[in-house]
Order: structure tokens, then sequence, then C-alpha cells
């Protein structure tokens, strides 16, 4: 079984997506990460994550950069963020994306095309999202939490950002797949979020 997990930056589908794997025994992959390594390995490079051929040329990097914490930091999200609107760069990690999901056994895969483009036969797709406002929060108390100082109005500014760049690219934009279960986690808190999309997914395989 594929399950599709898309969603907007701090939604919480990479909690929900590593919960579900958990739960239904299923590998999981981070398809976020992998854009993330690219920006990363722009920033390396010393390019530009808005010149296409910079972009596509940062795709080429060392599989140890995906262990590498600072790919959770912000100013690599936002990286990560402008690389994806590049196709060249969007067909460069299809296949890698694809043969994850096509495994025997299947297996649970997050980011924000999973359900429309890398696995659209997937048979549980699951759009998480949250209000801009709540999202900012958390990724704020995520950064607080681990020591890093950080404005909460620059955040939200920042996430916004990020959501018109994902949602109006021309190359595979950010949205609900088609029969997707849209589960909006404004008002829940993690375990009530993590319960939700577990009882969503368990009414497929019954």
């Amino acid at each position: 079984m594929i399950i599709a997990v898309d969603g907007p930056t701090a939604s919480g589908k990479g909690t929900i997506a590593k919960a579900l794997a958990a739960h239904f025994g299923l590998p999981h992959l981070d398809t976020g990460l992998l854009y993330r390594a690219v920006g990363r390995q722009v920033a390396l490079n010393g390019g530009n994550p808005d010149n296409p051929v910079d972009a596509l040329a940062a795709c080429g990097f060392a599989d140890d950069l995906l262990a590498d914490e600072i790919l959770r930091s912000e100013a690599v999200g936002g990286f990560a963020s402008r690389v994806s609107v590049h196709p060249a760069v969007r067909r460069a990690l299809f296949d890698r994306q694809r043969a994850f999901a096509l495994q025997p056994g299947g297996a649970v895969l997050d980011g924000r095309d999973i359900g429309t483009v890398i696995a659209p036969e997937a048979q549980v797709k699951l759009f998480v999202t949250a209000s801009v406002a709540e999202r900012a929060r958390r990724r704020w108390l995520e950064m607080t939490g681990r020591g890093i100082a950080a404005d909460l109005a620059a955040i939200e500014r920042d996430i916004a950002l990020r959501d018109e760049r994902d949602m109006n690219r021309a190359d595979a934009p950010l949205m609900a797949a088609p029969g997707a279960l849209v589960l909006d986690t404004t008002t829940l808190g993690r375990d009530a979020a993590v319960a939700a999309a577990i009882a969503a997914v368990a009414v497929h395989r019954s």
C-alpha cells in the first residue's frame, strides 16, 4: 500500500507520515529532504537557487548530506522552496522518489506532490494543512526549543512566501490530489492529528 501525505511547510505532514509508517510497518521517505539537500548543495557550491543551471548541478549531492542537521534550518528550507520551482530539478529527483514508492509492500511518502505527481495511484492520499499563523507558531517553538533565536513575525512572512511560491509554480504546484482527505491540523494536537490520519488509512485498508 502506498500512502501519500502532502501539505505545506510546518503543517505536521512529516510527523503524521512518520507515525503512519511506524503504525503500519512501512518504510518512510521525507521527499522534502531531497530538495533541502539540493538547496544546501547550491549554497555549498556558491550558486544561486533561482538559477536553473546551478540548481540542477546541485542534484548530484552526496548521500551523506541527507543526514546533516543543517538541512532542517529555515535558511535551507527557503533554498529548497526556490530550487523546487525548476522543472529540471523535479525531473532529476523524480526517479528516486518513484522507485521508493513502488518498492514491494508499499511505502509512506510525504512532500508536496506525492499524490499528484510521484504516486498518483496511491491507495491513500492525505493533504495535511493548518493556518499560516499556527504553522509559524509551531516552527517558532521548534526553533526556540533547540536554542535557536527566531522572530515569529519573520517566520510567518517566510511561510506565507513559501506557500505562494509552492502553490503558484508552473510545474507540480502544491495542491490536494483528487480524492485526497484534507486534514486541517490547526486546532489539533500531535496525538489527535496522528490518530485522525491512522483512522483514515485504516478505513482504506479494511
